[in-house]
């Protein structure tokens, strides 16, 4: 059996993902980045080999992708996210067209090809503007955890409208509405809203198209899937191996090198032993 190994080093979270030769996800591993990345990228990778039950020799070929692609040390390449996540979504919704990433520090609209290749594609690299790192600062300002303000925002009956979607002004923004004795349902409802209003606007540069499909941390976030399937008024796909969309996406790259590397081993074995009697033999 070959494996292949994709490690996506994101500005939070890192993410491993090993795939054998029969395109099975064989292990998963997930950890916070941290100021130390390229201890992340290796903890992770040592964790996916520990849950797949296997030793850095079984893995022909390793790619690092994501914010910190160049602190994979023990990777053979490196594969921008965009390519990734845009051949990881490919492989698991194989009618994926557009991909959205909404990372912790940027936004990406990708367009795909249908062998999963990248066509086009925009994104919000100047600023955390619309991105994880948005919601993050809406939850701190009202005292919730990360994992709790995508459901309530599906109790909101009248979203707030907010005047930006800078992070640095988000806090101010809440604090007047809370003053105004807005619900925190409604409050977050329209937080998710402008995220979903910014995205629309990267997307419409690429010209996008179903099937739509959701990578990113963000697309655990139920309130955040609603807003976008709102404005796209079309399903998004997603699961729970979204998350993990980068790291597979490299992990096939890396499946394919590896495939590779080994067909043109048995091949030079295969013309190294031939002999049709032409070569004269030592006596």
């Amino acid at each position: 059996m070959i494996y292949g190994a994709g490690v996506d080093v994101g500005s939070t979270q890192t993410k491993a993902v090993i795939i054998d030769s029969s395109r099975d996800i064989v292990a998963r591993a997930l950890q916070m980045t941290g100021a130390n990345v390229s201890k992340a990228a290796e903890n992770c990778y040592l964790e996916a080999l520990k849950s797949a039950g296997m030793t850095r020799d079984q893995v022909g070929y390793v790619i690092g992708t994501g914010y910190g692609r160049y602190k994979v040390t023990f990777g053979d390449a490196q594969v921008t996210e965009i390519s990734c996540h845009a051949r990881g979504a490919h492989f698991m919704y194989p009618g994926t067209r557009t991909v959205i990433d909404i990372g912790g520090q940027d936004t990406k609209a990708i367009r795909v090809g249908s062998n999963g290749e990248v066509v086009d594609f925009s994104m919000n690299d100047k600023c955390a503007a619309g991105t994880g790192r948005f919601l993050s600062a809406s939850a701190e300002v009202l005292d919730l955890s990360l994992d709790k303000i995508g459901p309530l925002s599906l109790e909101g009956k009248d979203p707030v409208r907010l005047s930006t979607v800078c992070t640095v002004f988000v806090e101010s923004d809440i604090m007047s509405y809370l003053a105004q004795g807005r619900k925190t349902p409604d409050i977050l409802a329209g937080v998710h809203r402008a995220i979903a209003a910014r995205t629309m606007s990267l997307l419409q540069r690429i010209g996008m198209g179903p099937e739509y499909t959701m990578t990113g941390g963000v697309a655990r976030n139920v309130g955040m899937i609603q807003a976008l399937e709102e404005k796209l008024k079309a399903p998004l796909n997603h699961g729970a191996d979204s998350h993990y969309m980068g790291a597979i996406g490299a992990a096939l790259f890396a499946l394919e090198r590896s495939e590779a590397a080994a067909r043109s081993k048995c091949e030079e074995a295969v013309l190294g032993g031939w002999d049709d009697g032409s070569v004269e033999k030592k006596k």
